[in-house]
């Protein structure tokens, strides 16, 4: 048989085989096979880290993704559906991220500029969230939003977008997370509070900033 055909009944063979057969013959010593499973999932897996960290580095942590799923196979051995199984991997994945460029100092209003600046009045004087979330004020209302993210802990920031941001089921949080329902629902408060103390933060060092300006003209 031409070498072309053998090439093709093989990938022909590998997309009929199931998730658990791939993996159990990567376990068996066939690495070549894991890229079926970079197939399979590489869309999903930069799906969930790209809701997650900066674009610049998004194929990085993908690749960590992999990485980690590929050197824990062991583990998984059939339990569940295995997209769910690397789906936790990418969520934990992203905390890592954040745990490592995590600092807690805050960023000082110096380090703002002036269009984030007037996006902080019109969120002041908005009336309401439908009007704070209207018009050309959303992208730079998502900007300031990361912004305000990124002054969270690893955990914190992930509990929120799971919860909060994306909407998921507090138990569905939990799996991803590896935490407990409730450690979710109360983690899920906390954060909260934290991150309006955050902007509460930032719209006081607004007044003080622009006092300090109105004093000094």
């Amino acid at each position: 048989m031409h070498r072309a055909c053998i090439i093709d009944d093989m990938c022909e063979h590998a997309v009929s085989l199931t998730d658990e057969e791939v993996v159990g013959r990567v376990i068996q010593g066939d690495g070549d096979a894991f890229r079926y499973l970079l197939d399979r999932y590489g869309g999903r897996v930069f799906g969930i880290i790209g809701r997650r960290v900066p674009p610049e580095d998004v194929a990085e942590v993908v690749h960590d993704t992999f990485v980690r799923a590929y050197t824990s196979l062991s583990t998984y051995e059939g339990k569940g559906d295995f997209s769910s199984w690397l789906a936790k991997i990418a969520v934990r994945t992203s905390c890592d991220y954040w745990r490592e460029r995590y600092r807690r100092r805050e960023i000082p209003m110096s380090s703002l500029n002036e269009e984030q600046l007037k996006l902080i009045d019109r969120l002041a004087s908005a009336e309401s969230g439908r009007q704070r979330a209207a018009g050309d004020s959303r992208e730079e209302a998502r900007e300031l939003l990361a912004w305000a993210m990124a002054r969270l802990s690893a955990a914190d920031r992930s509990v929120l977008e799971l919860v909060h941001l994306e909407e998921r089921p507090v138990k569905e949080a939990a799996e991803l997370l590896g935490w407990s329902i409730v450690n979710v629902k109360v983690r899920a408060y906390r954060s909260r509070r934290k991150l309006r103390a955050i902007l509460g933060r930032l719209l006081a060092e607004r007044e003080e900033h622009y006092e300090k300006i109105q004093k000094d003209a």
